[in-house]
């Protein structure tokens, strides 16, 4: 089993950068591609980006492209996920994800992760 909690949410400004944590304990982090989904007030939950195992390897929705940087300490057992000139159109719950790795494959669809943290809410305000 996989613990996956999120921090570094919270409330700011348009134009504002936040970065994003998932701390995850309980297995070996590094076996584990991890991605970040989000979802805002009354959509569906959206990809946003993935990475595999080694961190090598990153994979962006067309959309996130540009200001999302997705990253990993495993060293530290942590991931990242970095949003620069945040727009109220991020508003939302972000949560990480694992999946076993090792396939060389980074799968957007949430229901091929296999841990989830609960999430951490940003607020953008205009």
């Amino acid at each position: 089993q996989v613990q996956l909690v999120e921090s570094g949410g919270g409330l700011v400004q348009a134009g504002d950068s936040l970065r994003l944590s998932c701390a995850a304990s309980g297995r070996a982090f590094s076996n584990y591609d991890m991605a970040w989904f989000r979802q805002a007030p009354g959509k569906e939950r959206e990809f946003v980006a993935a990475i595999n195992r080694s961190g090598g390897r990153a994979l962006y929705a067309d959309a996130m492209k540009g200001r999302f940087i997705i990253s990993r300490d495993n060293a530290k057992n942590t991931g990242y996920l970095q949003i620069n000139n945040l727009t109220p159109e991020d508003t939302g719950v972000y949560c990480c994800a694992l999946r076993w790795g090792g396939s060389g494959w980074l799968p957007a669809t949430p229901s091929l992760y296999d841990y989830w943290g609960q999430g951490t809410q940003v607020t953008v305000s205009s």
